[in-house]
């Protein structure tokens, strides 16, 4: 007999799945049945929250979604935060649970890892969270989840089954009816866009995560229009080192300046969400005269007012809109508009973010091509207000959107699954490391070569300055942060310490990238002791 946990597993791999994410419990033995013989890397991380966020780089590098397996109660409760953060940064993820038997649900009989509703506690973060009874359901509800991958705005999705039904005997169907799924774009809309962007003087295209993976016909279209393209934090690498490209937040002046000089402006996958447009939490976002918004989501066009509004891919727009324009491309300033936006960013990030910026750039050309990998640390903001990369959706981290500290060390894990060849650094503050550091030990038993760099300011000091910008007295701020370099030998990893002088990083990274797996970098903030 096959059981429903076992089809679960061949499912997922009808799916093209090929890594999952979990810690398995009494809750969960029935869906590991079959995936010992399925092919399927399992990869074990030390906590279930770390799941999560590993399922989050990995679907980031790979274009597929992460998968996760976690327990009732506890194990799905952890992976919340995980998925609270796909959910804000677009990005796909399926969490399988298990849930108590089905007669006891929702009674309060005190079982274990039981929670009142589960499904209403995961719909609080996940796109959907549905619920396999018997065996024709299973496939009808991955496909349902799947189909939020592929056609919409994505996130994360939830499937739970119950205790008593994931060992019962699986009957089909192996497959459910699905419709195609319509991609095309309005020809109408693009037609009037087109003729505005074509008419424009002082065009400025707007890129998010939506857009990440449009890098050619972004570059194209920004070409034919001589357009700057301003890049929010998940978009930074689509332009790397080209002359109409602004790596910079919006939220800085300099960049309002720009968008708000424009008279048109184009936005492709974008939410124009607070952590990008507005970080510094004034109640306003630049000024946009003309505003042409592409979207997968239709509610995400509905939250900010457009003259003209598109659902569909950011991909397929930009490829659609370049072949509306004539070959040669029109002149509109748009070189000059950009170097002038980027200096003057430069400059007002000021001068300790000047030197944070130069340690990013000592290891991106140290390291060249790397997956960065951030948590909320001080190199990170600098990096999210001015920072160009140098590889297509290879800079991402959780100090925009929902913000969940912890996420850098397993995101780099999951990254460096979901792409073996390439490097990957991971950039955490001494305080996030801590509340993931175990996962470096799952980084061990990959044997994955990700150097893990830690920025050791002693303590929370991002926050210590917010709270002393506001006259309040800092406390709790200053949690002491391990030996790294004791932490490293007993995770059997290389270590380097060094200051944050830029040769000095880059030689450090050089000398990790000679190690292989893991190997951990601490660099010491000024003002901290290396004794």
């Amino acid at each position: 007999m096959t059981s429903i946990g076992e089809a679960l597993v061949d499912q997922l791999v009808r799916r093209d799945v090929d890594t999952v994410f979990g810690i398995p419990g009494v809750h969960t033995v029935e869906l590991y049945r079959g995936l010992a013989a399925s092919g399927i890397r399992h990869v074990t991380p030390r906590h279930e929250q770390g799941a999560g966020f590993m399922a989050d780089g990995y679907a980031r590098v790979s274009g597929k979604p992460g998968v996760a397996f976690v327990i009732t109660g506890p194990g799905l409760t952890n992976t919340l935060t995980a998925m609270g953060q796909a959910r804000a940064d677009s990005v796909p993820m399926l969490v399988v649970s298990g849930v108590n038997t089905l007669s006891s649900l929702g009674k309060g009989l005190g079982h274990l890892h039981e929670l009142p509703d589960q499904r209403a506690m995961a719909r609080t973060v996940a796109l959907s969270s549905d619920r396999v009874e018997k065996s024709v359901e299973l496939a009808a509800a991955l496909d349902r989840a799947f189909a939020l991958f592929q056609s919409g705005r994505s996130g994360p999705t939830h499937i739970e089954i119950p205790l008593d039904v994931a060992g019962d005997e699986f009957a089909g169907p192996t497959d459910a009816a699905k419709g195609p799924v319509d991609k095309s774009l309005d020809p109408a809309l693009l037609d009037r866009a087109a003729k505005l962007l074509g008419s424009a003087k002082a065009p400025v295209i707007l890129v998010g995560g939506g857009g990440r993976s449009a890098g050619r016909s972004i570059r194209q279209l920004a070409e034919a229009l001589d357009a700057p393209v301003v890049q929010t934090v998940n978009a930074r690498g689509l332009m790397y080192d080209h002359p109409l490209s602004v790596p910079a937040s919006p939220s800085l002046n300099s960049v309002r300046a720009l968008i708000e000089q424009a008279d048109v402006v184009l936005a492709l996958g974008t939410e124009l969400g607070q952590t990008d447009y507005d970080m510094y939490a004034t109640g306003t976002m630049a000024e946009m005269p003309y505003l042409i918004r592409v979207d997968l989501c239709p509610d995400q066009l509905k939250r900010h007012a457009a003259d003209i509004a598109i659902v569909g891919d950011a991909a397929m727009a930009a490829a659609e809109l370049v072949d509306r324009f004539a070959a040669s491309p029109k002149s509109a300033n748009g070189a000059a508009r950009a170097a002038t936006s980027r200096q003057n960013a430069v400059e007002e990030i000021g001068p300790e973010m000047q030197a944070l910026l130069a340690v990013l750039n000592a290891m991106r050309d140290a390291v060249p091509n790397a997956i960065m990998v951030g948590d909320s640390a001080y190199p990170i903001y600098a990096g999210n207000l001015y920072y160009d990369h140098d590889r297509p959706g290879g800079w991402f981290n959780a100090a925009t959107g929902f913000g969940a500290l912890g996420y850098g060390i397993p995101a780099a894990i999951g990254a460096a699954l979901a792409d073996p060849d390439a490097p990957v650094i991971c950039i955490a503050g001494d305080g996030g490391a801590q509340f993931s550091l175990p996962e470096l030990m799952c980084a061990v038993d990959e044997k994955l070569p990700i150097t893990f760099v830690i920025w050791n300011n002693h303590g929370y000091q991002e926050i210590a300055t917010s709270m002393q910008a506001v006259g309040v007295t800092v406390l709790g701020c200053d949690p002491t942060p391990p030996d790294f370099e004791n932490v490293a030998r007993s995770c059997g990893m290389p270590f380097w310490r060094t200051g944050p002088d830029p040769l000095d990083v880059a030689q450090a990274l050089l000398s990790a990238q000679s190690q292989d797996g893991p190997r951990l970098v601490e660099i010491r903030a000024p003002n901290q002791s290396h004794s």
